[in-house]
């Protein structure tokens, strides 16, 4: 049976909230995280920070073998600690019924680096990065540095006579790239030789000249947390802490923690019910459900969870006010704003609806239609892919730059037909395809004088960004795309120039939270949330988008005439983004055992950007990559096309 010691992850786990110690890494409860592409495209993008850290220590011995087989690996560390002086990859030390493993430990006679690699960024000139002004430690870097402190100790109680001093190692914003293609020399590989499955192309730090990343002394904020200066959240001391999580996991048992504003909102372990049907347990109800004695009809009725935006629930929580129902107008301190929706009066429609059990839409009609007659045809719609590169794509480029490798445009002309018009898609390994993305995208918005829709503000941050770039770029036509950027957009603060272009891209998402709101998104603006609660609210769409694509009149690049986007199941309209075709539906058992993506759908932004960091860092074969192309063409043309259906909803709504 194997042991079940409390490691930094559970430990991390513990410190959001203890009861989650019972359920996480069992198959009958639902687990949000363990389907999280966001999480998995950071993952993916630690592997590289992780094999440029190494280079740095070229002597390093990588501790290999199971990695449930604690007892092997603490013995295989335990003979490199032999010698004097060593480097070692993932040493593991158990003590008790604590185990960790160290990314980099550098021991010198009884002097002992802890250096954590983290596949996050920092800039090495900021003082106090990781401190607010009154000396405690800012919430962004917790998780981090208590995880850091957690290592130090395992290792400290193991080895009583060592000095440690802790690091944290991360890609340094201050540094830049002194080679190309930095990011294409460590890639996953099924024919890689090491344990991680990485082929690095690089040999030492003096082949890249120099690395991104970057060392900081995190001792003195260790010492603060185990002598209890720094504190998590909890009453008890930071080695209390330990003893207690620790006990629990190994015993099984159930922590009992009171229930919590930040903790149960943001639980995991919460399970929809189609998850229930398939007979998955909710670790969510079964601690309301045991620390409050919560009913089945409790856990139907709307709470203070669902409320959008809401900054007061701790209070509430105090309070024990759970349910939207046990609030009145001057909890939320309601307050008016002429010709919109404000925040505070959103989320008493929300509350208001909600308790009714009132699904009808709530519109400041006159204004959307006021608005709507500001626009000009044809409409142009455009959504952006980016992502954000640990390691520079070309020389010059700090760690983290946004890169733009996908859009798509729809046209809306004044008579209702929609065409997709336009698409770019660079996948090109190593590629930084900033400036051609630009030039596409310019390309595509300058053949009409119509208005631009984004949805939030995404698009507009990254074309600020791809702004400043080319001020230090060499490109012939840079002042061009720049003027092109200047006149479609906002001046976003990282400039040293400010405008408001004449064309700039109008947000969908403010239109949405200032006119309209539809209870069926249950407080979420997310355009994840507003295409499904439109298509069920809207009879026109339905009336269109039942019909399949060849009888529309409406083009697409990437579906076929036979596709359908809105399809039934069993009376309910299936929501476009879980219709998505599967990925290699038609390849036989033996090619998809053969493919390396590990993707199996495109459904959501953290899907695609988990795509494209595959493509760019897996050596994958040519079917494969065209493959997940396709898959992304498909899920960013249906973006665009959801921002024309809402719009058609509008339409709908004021005529």
């Amino acid at each position: 049976m194997t042991q079940r010691l409390l490691n930094k992850t559970r430990y991390k786990l513990a410190l959001e909230c203890p009861n989650k110690l019972f359920y996480t890494n069992k198959e009958a409860y639902a687990n949000k995280k363990s389907e999280d592409s966001f999480l998995e495209s950071l993952a993916d993008g630690g592997f590289q920070v992780e094999e440029l850290a190494r280079l740095e220590f070229p002597d390093g011995v990588l501790v290999e073998g199971d990695p449930g087989d604690y007892d092997a690996l603490v013995a295989e560390t335990k003979k490199l600690l032999k010698q004097e002086n060593v480097v070692i990859f993932e040493a593991a030390f158990k003590f008790k019924n604590l185990f960790v493993r160290t990314d980099i430990l550098v021991k010198k006679g009884d002097k002992i680096q802890l250096i954590e690699v983290k596949a996050k960024s920092y800039n090495s000139q900021d003082e106090d990065m990781f401190l607010t002004k009154q000396g405690k430690i800012l919430g962004s870097w917790k998780s981090y540095l208590f995880d850091v402190a957690f290592q130090n100790y395992v290792v400290k109680n193991a080895f009583l006579n060592w000095t440690i001093v802790p690091y944290l190692m991360m890609a340094d914003k201050s540094k830049t790239a002194k080679i190309d293609g930095l990011n294409q020399l460590f890639r996953i590989s099924q024919k890689a030789d090491n344990r991680t499955g990485i082929n690095c192309k690089v040999n030492s730090i003096a082949d890249i000249k120099q690395t991104v990343l970057g060392r900081i002394n995190i001792y003195d904020i260790v010492k603060g947390i185990f002598t209890g200066e720094h504190k998590y959240s909890r009453d008890f001391s930071f080695e209390e802490g330990i003893k207690a999580f620790a006990e629990t996991y190994e015993k099984d048992d159930y922590f009992n923690e009171m229930v919590s504003y930040t903790a149960c909102k943001n639980c995991e372990f919460k399970a929809n019910k189609i998850e229930e049907d398939a007979g998955l347990k909710s670790g969510y109800k079964e601690c309301w459900e045991n620390q409050m004695q919560w009913t089945a009809e409790d856990f139907d009725k709307p709470t203070i969870f669902e409320l959008w935006n809401f900054r007061k629930g701790n209070k509430l929580f105090e309070e024990a006010r759970f349910f939207l129902e046990d609030l009145e107008k001057q909890d939320l301190n309601v307050k008016p704003e002429w010709g919109k929706i404000s925040t505070s009066e959103r989320q008493w429609v929300q509350l208001e609806k909600a308790v009714s059990k009132d699904d009808s839409i709530y519109l400041l009609k006159e204004e959307l239609k006021e608005e709507m007659e500001k626009w000009t045809f044809p409409l142009n719609f455009i959504d952006f892919e980016t992502s954000t590169a640990a390691l520079p794509f070309t020389k010059g480029r700090r760690p983290y730059e946004a890169v733009a490798f996908q859009f798509s445009h729809h046209v809306v002309q004044e008579n209702g037909e929609v065409t997709h018009e336009t698409e770019y898609l660079n996948l090109a390994q190593g590629a930084f395809p900033n400036y051609d993305f630009v030039r596409a995208l310019k390309t595509a918005l300058t053949k009409n004088e119509g208005s631009i829709f984004m949805f939030s503000n995404h698009e507009n941050t990254i074309l600020n960004a791809i702004y400043v770039q080319l001020e230090y770029s060499q490109e012939e036509d840079k002042c061009d795309l720049q003027e092109f950027i200047k006149t479609i957009t906002k001046y976003a603060g990282k400039s040293s120039e400010k405008w408001n272009g004449r064309r700039q891209m109008l947000d969908m998402l403010d239109v949405v939270k200032k006119y309209y709101y539809n209870p069926l998104t249950k407080g979420s603006n997310s355009i994840k949330a507003v295409l499904p609660a439109v298509m069920k609210s809207s009879k026109f769409l339905q009336e269109k988008y039942t019909q399949k694509l060849g009888d529309l009149k409406l083009s697409s690049k990437n579906y076929k005439a036979d596709h359908v986007w809105f399809q039934l199941d069993k009376e309910e309209f299936q929501d476009p983004y879980k219709t998505l075709p599967a990925l290699f539906a038609d390849w036989t058992n033996e090619e998809i055992e053969n493919t390396i993506s590990g993707l199996e759908k495109l459904s959501d932004g953290g899907a695609a950007l988990t795509a494209y960091g595959k493509l760019q860092y897996t050596d994958m074969k040519k079917a494969e990559q065209k493959e997940l192309s396709n898959a992304l063409l498909k899920y960013c043309e249906l973006d665009t096309l959801a921002m024309v259906m809402i719009y058609e909803h509008f339409v709908e709504l004021v005529d």
